[in-house]
């Protein structure tokens, strides 16, 4: 009598372990394949900000040099685009800020290096250091912008 009463029960579905073990070796195996292409463009992502940063900061340079007839001073640097001087003098025909937020990071979390020494055909230096945060380098971490001694002015 026992043996029908546990015939007559309701089998319950349900995954085993094995099938389980199985699953999650196949989910592994595919992010495996696609995960570092996914990073890879997150990267390819990053420089493509940097690019389009430095055009943006390039652009708002020079609306403020119509403004004041100068570029910014090396102790000056970006924040000039966004905080008015305090000396009158250097303050004359300031409109700004000529950007709506604050100067932005770089996509790495640095920020970006200005000069106002020439960089080729660009009458100021404006860059990057990359992903590795130093001069130089090759790929993600080579140097985006208008370089020393750069002899276009297009950024990289």
């Amino acid at each position: 009598m026992r043996h029908r009463n546990m015939q007559s029960l309701p089998r319950q579905a349900g995954f085993t372990l094995l099938e389980m073990i199985v699953v999650l070796v196949i989910i592994g195996l595919i992010m495996g394949l696609v995960g570092p292409r996914l990073f890879g463009q997150a990267d390819k992502a990053k420089v493509q900000t940097a690019q389009t940063q430095v055009k943006m900061l390039r652009g708002a340079l020079q609306t403020m040099r119509l403004d004041i007839s100068r570029w910014p001073t090396e102790q000056e640097g970006l924040l000039l685009l966004t905080n008015k001087p305090a000396n009158a003098d250097a303050a004359r025909g300031w409109a700004g800020p000529y950007l709506d937020e604050a100067v932005p990071s770089d996509p790495w979390g640095q920020p970006y290096q200005y000069s106002p020494q020439p960089s080729g055909n660009n009458p100021f230096t404006l860059y990057s250091f990359g992903a590795d945060g130093k001069p130089g380098g090759q790929g993600q971490d080579a140097d985006v912008g208008y370089l020393p001694g750069q002899t276009t002015t297009n950024p990289q």
